[in-house]
């Protein structure tokens, strides 16, 4: 059976499906806060998962060895824009993108233990909001700021600031009954694709219109990130594992 794997359509994870369909596997484009109830639905095998999905189904997936997306001093696409200052944040609305869920955690947790803030209520970008958190592709396209909301918070940075850690963003999972085969097929593709990916961001000539991006910039981009998960991936795993424990935002 062909080895059917979630494509992420977001430019920090593009390098991974580089030599997927050379190797006969199925990409299937999904949006990463599905990706997980598509593999446990059995209607993919694989893909990478916001990190609060891989803390949840931990027992009905297992991990595609330490394949993920982190990032190290700064995020650069998981940003939060205020009306004020983030220490000023007390009893404040802030909007939220549909399924941004590890986002959401993270701000959570900075607010709470980094800053001592307690906002008001997280609701719909479509609702009256004094900050709001966007993330992924979108908020690339709005990295240089917003009209409006003059203040803005890498939360990668303000996560790496605190902590001195990298903070990971998604891992890979699959299906916990994905046979050894499809694993090292999966897990070689991934080892493949990324050198020859990131490669291939390093040496683009033209810029991501969609993104507002020069190549240097898609360049700073992807340096920022890291694709497999180290030592102080793992440190930064267990610390926020253990702050949403510590704030019951484990559900």
């Amino acid at each position: 059976m062909t080895l059917r794997v979630a494509r992420v359509p977001y430019l920090n994870a593009e390098a991974f499906y580089v030599d997927m369909e050379r190797r006969g596997l199925s990409l299937h484009e999904i949006l990463p806060s599905a990706v997980a109830s598509a593999i446990l639905e059995r209607e993919i095998d694989a893909g990478p998962v916001p990190l609060v999905d891989a803390f949840r189904h931990a027992d009905e997936t297992k991990p595609v060895s330490g394949f993920c997306i982190a990032t190290t001093e700064k995020a650069m696409s998981v940003l939060l824009y205020s009306q004020k200052p983030i220490e000023e944040l007390v009893g404040a609305n802030i909007g939220l993108p549909d399924g941004a869920e590890t986002s959401h955690r993270l701000l959570q947790v900075l607010l709470a233990l980094k800053y001592q803030v307690k906002p008001g209520e997280y609701v719909p970008m479509s609702d009256p909001h004094e900050a709001f958190l966007i993330a992924d592709d979108p908020a690339l396209r709005r990295r240089l700021g917003v009209r409006g909301f003059p203040h803005r918070y890498d939360l990668g940075a303000e996560w790496f600031q605190w902590t001195g850690l990298p903070f990971v963003f998604s891992r890979w999972i699959a299906r916990s009954d994905l046979n050894d085969a499809d694993s090292l097929l999966l897990e070689d593709t991934l080892y493949v694709g990324l050198e020859m990916g990131i490669e291939n961001l390093f040496h683009e000539t033209d810029p991501r219109d969609r993104l507002l991006m020069l190549p240097k910039e898609v360049v700073e981009y992807i340096q920022g990130h890291r694709f497999f998960v180290g030592l102080s991936e793992r440190k930064a795993i267990e610390l926020f594992q253990s702050y949403l424990k510590q704030l019951n935002l484990e559900n």
